[in-house]
């Protein structure tokens, strides 16, 4: 059954619409507050406007072993990367741009989706996905959110009809993590709030309807 005429099923059949949806933003650098983990998190207060559960897995947190299909072991970080996958509604990714693509810290956190390549919802098959990339410059960050689109793509997941391309070369966030130009401002909220309400449809599938 498509996802569209479950959804509709389980509103007919009385589904509880009261659950919020978990959107969760992966990106950034190691350096904790960097400027694609600032636009993640405005893009996360979209997303909460609108009503969403949200968490951001960042910096840090995606420090873990090069991806290899081969070794079975899996490191804390990488665990709660999946784990934290496995509950999305919605998925907003960010990174900067390297080179002309996104970054290897980035790429290798996506390749551990091949872990759910077998569960019932594998990689990011019926999420909405949200894709924000940064660069010093419009060619790198505009390269970086296309290869962020069809990685996407790849993993079965739906790209936003918004994405959000940001340059840079000049001061675009301040040190709180607030934005210095509104029109980026609300596209990233903008962002946020469209991965939100297409992730309303996936949170009414996982729904208990109510008893008759």
């Amino acid at each position: 059954m498509q996802t569209l005429d479950k959804a509709i099923d389980l509103v007919m059949a009385g589904a509880d619409l009261s659950r919020a949806p978990l959107i969760v933003a992966i990106g950034g650098t190691l350096t904790p507050n960097s400027s694609t983990e600032k636009a993640l998190r405005l893009a996360l207060a979209g997303a909460a406007a609108a009503g969403a559960d949200t968490r951001i897995v960042a910096g840090p947190e995606l420090e873990m072993p090069l991806y290899a299909f081969e070794r079975k072991e899996r490191c804390d970080a990488s665990r709660n990367l999946v784990e934290t996958l496995r509950l999305a509604d919605g998925i907003i990714l960010g990174s900067p741009g390297y080179h002309g693509s996104i970054s290897g810290l980035v790429k290798n956190a996506l390749d551990y989706t091949e872990d759910m390549a077998r569960d019932e919802w594998p990689y990011f098959h019926g999420r909405p996905v949200g894709a924000v990339a940064t660069g010093a410059g419009w060619q790198g960050a505009v390269a970086t959110l296309t290869a962020l689109r069809g990685i996407v793509h790849a993993l079965r997941g739906w790209n936003t009809p918004l994405g959000v391309a940001i340059n840079t070369a000049q001061p675009v966030f301040d040190a709180a993590g607030a934005c210095l130009d509104p029109k980026i401002d609300g596209m990233l909220r903008d962002m946020g709030r469209e991965v939100a309400q297409a992730a309303r449809v996936r949170a009414l599938m996982f729904a208990a309807p109510a008893a008759a």
